[in-house]
């Protein structure tokens, strides 16, 4: 699978854009903000149907204009796919796979897998849980359909649970039948969850440590360890051991809502202990398992965005990453950077397809496409 072309309408800083990509490795050169890391944004809808920077659409309409339009054409196996992504102010956003409207966008998750490493991702070691929750939805969701229902469904039953908590206002004026069905509800779909992710968290470390290994040249002891309360306790007995708990807090304090992944170096969290050099290399590496795992699950290669992938890495460490990135483990390739220079000094030692982009102000002038296949 690789994207051949993207087409974008008022989408951020570009009014109109038209990009026609080579299978393998694509890069976008140019001063900060000018919009290279718009046009990954763009291939990161049409992958997974959302910004991945904000999920508030309208924050990606061109100023000045109402809607914005992002339209990608995909060669597949099975055929070239026309993926289109619609917004408009006001109304509800539309996405289409050659002509046919979704009826979820969740259906589409998971037909063309993207892999998004950014600057952005060190919330995933300096924020809360939530942040490395949201890290394993996105990977387990691209490719077990099953798994993304199975979440949105438990969200959907502890926002429930917690409106029942908050209008009782503590006294015992709701109904406990109904409450108890929510309950048992929840207990099913958290149990799914935690085997699901218990699974890939276990798969995920291998693959992890590997890559932490050949990006930093084994200076390091890395780790992984997925923390939930279902763990030692049941979901059901969880809530009714935490049910005195949750009448006083008003909302569900137990649950697979509160798991949690612990991101270990030399004993310590890679928060505490980590310099912004091994924090970026602990998130890399993460980012290369997740595309393994992804591929190994969904039978399509992910396309692989690398978002100003010099931040806080020398040129002898981006090179390193760029060259481990372009074997034939991996598929489509897209890159950020600042540096039109060093950027074709990297790709000219790299024995494949590849195109370079100079983004100014919105207007692409396209180096050729060249291969080094010696």
């Amino acid at each position: 699978m690789f994207l051949k072309h993207l087409s974008l309408t008022n989408f951020k800083n570009y009014s109109e854009a038209n990009l026609d990509f080579c299978p393998r490795i694509n890069c976008f050169v140019g001063d900060n903000g000018v919009g290279k890391t718009n046009i990954l944004d763009a291939i990161h809808y049409l992958s997974l149907t959302k910004s991945y920077f904000t999920s508030i659409d309208s924050a990606n309409i061109r100023h000045g204009s109402d809607y914005f339009i992002v339209k990608g054409l995909f060669e597949r196996a099975g055929g070239d796919s026309e993926i289109y992504c619609g917004f408009q102010k006001e109304r509800r956003k539309t996405f289409k796979i050659n002509g046919k409207d979704y009826e979820r966008l969740a259906d589409h998750i998971g037909k063309l897998p993207a892999v998004m490493v950014s600057p952005a991702d060190s919330v995933i070691i300096t924020g809360g849980s939530e942040e490395r929750r949201r890290f394993m939805n996105n990977v387990i969701s691209q490719f077990d359909r099953e798994y993304l229902e199975n979440v949105m469904d438990y969200n959907k039953a502890l926002k429930a649970r917690n409106r029942m908590l908050k209008d009782s206002g503590g006294s015992s004026g709701f109904d406990s039948d109904l409450m108890e069905i929510w309950e048992n509800r929840m207990g099913d779909l958290a149990e799914r969850i935690f085997k699901m992710r218990d699974g890939f968290t276990d798969e995920l470390i291998p693959l992890f440590r590997s890559y932490y290994s050949m990006i930093s040249g084994n200076r390091e002891i890395v780790d992984l360890t997925y923390l939930s309360q279902l763990r030692e306790t049941g979901f059901l007995q969880l809530i009714k051991n935490n049910y005195r708990k949750d009448r006083i807090l008003q909302y569900t304090s137990a649950g697979v809502h509160r798991d949690d992944l612990l991101l270990g170096m030399g004993g310590y969290l890679v928060r505490d202990l980590g310099s912004q050099g091994q924090q970026k290399s602990y998130l890399v590496a993460l980012k290369l398992a997740k595309y393994d795992y992804i591929a190994s699950r969904g039978g399509e290669k992910p396309v692989l965005l690398l978002d100003d992938i010099f931040d806080k890495f020398d040129e002898n460490r981006v090179e390193q990453i760029i060259a481990l990135v372009s074997n034939h483990r991996f598929g489509q390739i897209f890159v950020s950077d600042t540096h039109t220079k060093r950027m074709q000094r990297i790709l000219s030692r790299l024995p494949i397809e590849s195109r370079l982009f100079i983004i100014n102000d919105g207007i692409e002038e396209i180096i050729e496409p060249h291969k080094n296949m010696n």
